[in-house]
């Protein structure tokens, strides 16, 4: 059996039978769980050599541009030539790109001839337009007067050079397709210029194909899923004045005005709280469904620039952002559903005395916790210390993440097909190593993406549930006082928590921490198997069979709930015991099994409350990083976004994490005080001897609690 807890909190005989008389919360503690902080150092190790592979290897301008035929990544300055600001792939053989198109061609899109240009070029009306490759050799011309000719000098070539070109060997080629930017690739429009290729005849020209395959064989290399996802990793890099904003400063102001809000306003905090998460989730919709193109004409687009209004161009970009459109608008019925339905219960508590009861316990105990952050005010100001090293550590993720996703080598292709190609160094049509360049991804680089993600979210959960279990300690120190100014509590209770973490817990933080983190990757993981499966059409089809498979989603899920909970009240006893993770779990759980109802119904109406107030925060994020990315510099030029999609559901994550942060005080404060009453009560025979009188009135009468239980006879 376990002795009393004011063994460690009071002064009471602990369980060994000493006495200890060194005040609150400071007893003969010792570092717990110091295996798992000796693991979550060597991960930090491993994160750190994980990233500078990503920093070594990679370079994320391969997300949002492409290679030319020399393997250079288009708009990198130290390329030879050096090609600052020729951001747009443009493929110089028209017939080649044809040919990678044909069904079980082998020649591949990669393989055929592609520069580097600052703009995508265009046939001309009266005469017929040259694009030739980069000047070298004999063409002495600089890269800057090459872009003046508009890549233009066939004037200057040799009988030789010119005849080459009139094969479709360069080194100059001729312009018979329109092209526009699709996002930094100049994507042929397969209407050839009746004028061009007129004159390309007259000069002698072989026959061009002008088939529909040519326009499609670029634009299905722009649109696979490979170069889909570099473009919204590419979103992340470009919009990160948004997510500093956004998911940075923005949740922050909001989270400490909510926590203000929350301490002088209680009483109308739910249906403030209610009406602002409706109108907010409906605004977040309604933005989705303007990008959609569902409402009005301002849908996104994959031509970056101005372009003929009568071109078309989808992309699956498009189809994503309709899909959460979608998403979005179920998630946006059952919210207001929810919402009616808890105005429904607040409205019948004026009538009904149970509900009635429940409500105002649920405000009581939030109030409690509004009047213990106003006597520990350094409790507002504290997330601002963990929100500090997050944002560090996100910057550093980032950074880390975009080098990640585009290391990988550049390697040349290996194909049999014919590419020759004039070569003016060498002076002759080469048909050697003439093939294209790709980026090799090898296995273990999806492995270090893994592992990083991984990293992310335990270091995330780290750093929440540090904060958590420093406020636990504080608000247990107020509340084995009794809420009085007493010598037993520390001048600054807040540092003090600080100060037995670092020195005791952390071991058992990052046990608890690496828990959720694993039980979370578990699921996300089943979740891809269970959608590959899905499109491979391999899920059971019997009734039994679909039963199972989505009641084992359902259980995890709930397993997955009850860690987290567990994990909560296991830090606030870490935080008062000193106990091991494991022990301070039994503990807190112990103590919820013995005083479930008095729990539950206490608790049910404070966490829908903070709950929706967190959503409010993120929310917000997400809404102004619309309004951000609507702007004119994220639609046009390159810094011009694919989707919105990533940017403003990273808005959103970084908003909630935020608002963990803060929201903490008032949750953490709720649930420490639940907790010490429960255990206050258990030591003094049910009666509490060191809660607030506020509390004691609402939760310490036990024929008012036997007959909300027992009900009416």
């Amino acid at each position: 059996m376990r002795g009393p807890l004011g063994a460690v909190i009071g002064r009471y005989p602990s369980s060994d039978g000493n006495t200890q008389m060194g005040g609150i919360i400071r007893h003969n503690r010792k570092c717990r769980d110091i295996a798992f902080l000796v693991i979550f150092i060597a991960f930090w190790v491993a994160m750190i050599v994980n990233s500078s592979f990503g920093f070594n290897q990679g370079n994320p301008l391969r997300l949002t541009y492409g290679l030319d035929y020399k393997g250079n990544v288009c708009g990198d300055k130290n390329a030879q030539p050096g090609l600052r600001q020729l951001e747009l792939r443009y493929w110089l053989n028209p017939n080649q790109v044809y040919q990678s198109g044909l069904k079980g061609s082998e020649f591949k899109l990669a393989n055929a001839r592609s520069i580097c240009l600052l703009d995508c070029p265009f046939a001309s009306e009266d005469q017929l337009n040259w694009v030739c490759d980069y000047p070298e050799g004999d063409i002495h011309l600089s890269m800057d007067d090459w872009i003046d000719r508009n890549y233009d000098y066939y004037e200057f070539l040799t009988p030789e050079m010119r005849n080459s070109s009139l094969q479709l060997q360069g080194p100059c080629y001729p312009v018979i397709f329109p092209s526009v930017n699709v996002y930094w690739s100049c994507q042929y429009i397969a209407r050839a210029s009746n004028i061009s290729l007129r004159h390309w005849q007259q000069m002698g020209g072989v026959n061009i194909n002008e088939d529909i395959i040519i326009d499609k064989s670029i634009h299905r290399s722009i649109n696979s899923r490979s170069s889909v996802l570099k473009r919204y990793m590419a979103d992340i890099g470009k919009s990160w004045p948004v997510l500093i904003v956004c998911g940075g400063f923005l949740p922050l102001f909001l989270s400490v005005i909510w926590l203000l809000m929350i301490r002088h306003f209680v009483a109308a905090m739910p249906w403030v709280t209610v009406a602002l998460f409706n109108v907010l989730i409906v605004s977040v919709t309604m933005f989705y469904y303007l990008k959609a193109g569902w409402i009005g004409n301002d849908a996104i687009s994959p031509i970056i620039g101005e372009h003929d209004p009568y071109i078309r161009i989808f992309g699956r970009e498009i189809h994503h952002i309709r899909a959460v459109a979608v998403l979005m608008t179920f998630i946006m019925i059952v919210s207001v559903l929810t919402s009616i339905a808890i105005v429904r219960r607040i409205l019948m508590a004026t009538s009904v005395l149970k509900a009635k009861i429940n409500y105002f316990n649920g405000l009581i105990c939030i109030q409690v916790a509004a009047k213990v952050i106003g006597e520990v005010q350094a409790l507002i100001i504290f997330p601002i210390i963990p929100y500090t090293i997050l944002a560090i550590f996100y910057m550093f993720w980032f950074s880390a993440a975009l080098h990640l996703f585009s290391s990988g080598q550049v390697v040349q292709n290996d194909c049999n097909t014919n590419c020759c190609a004039y070569d003016l160094v060498s002076k002759r049509v080469n048909c050697d190593h003439c093939c294209g360049y790709s980026i090799h991804y090898t296995p273990h680089i999806g492995v270090a993406i893994l592992f990083h993600l991984f990293g992310c979210y335990w270091a995330t959960q780290f750093f929440i549930a540090c904060s958590s279990t420093v406020i636990a300690g504080s608000v247990a120190s107020y509340y084995w006082a009794r809420g009085e100014t007493s010598p037993e509590i520390p001048f600054l209770p807040v540092f003090s928590s600080m100060k037995r973490l670092m020195r005791y817990g952390l071991g058992s933080v990052a046990l608890g921490s690496l828990i959720v983190s694993f039980v979370e990757s578990l699921r996300f993981m089943l979740e891809s198997i269970r959608r590959k499966l899905k499109v491979s059409s391999t899920t059971p089809h019997s009734y039994m069979g679909k039963a199972a498979f989505h009641s084992s989603r359902f259980c995890f899920r709930c397993i997955e709930w009850t860690i987290k909970s567990v994990n909560r009240n296991a830090y606030i006893m870490i935080a008062i015991t000193g106990k091991s993770f494991c022990k301070a779990s039994e503990i807190a759980t112990e103590l919820i099994i013995n005083n479930i109802l008095r729990i539950g119904r206490v608790n049910v109406i404070g966490d829908v409350i903070l709950f929706l107030g967190k959503l409010c925060v993120s929310l917000s994020s997400a809404l102004f990083a619309f309004l951000m990315l609507d702007t004119h510099k994220y639609r046009s030029a390159h810094n011009k976004i694919s989707s919105p999609v990533f940017p403003v559901v990273v808005c959103w994550g970084l908003g909630y994490v935020v608002a963990t942060l803060f929201f903490a005080v008032v949750e953490m404060s709720i649930d420490t005080i639940i907790l010490s009453f429960c255990q206050d009560s258990e030591e003094h025979q049910g009666t509490a001897q060191y809660a607030p009188p506020l509390l004691i009135e609402t939760l310490n009468d036990q024929n008012e609690l036997q007959r909300l239980t027992q009900g009416p006879h």
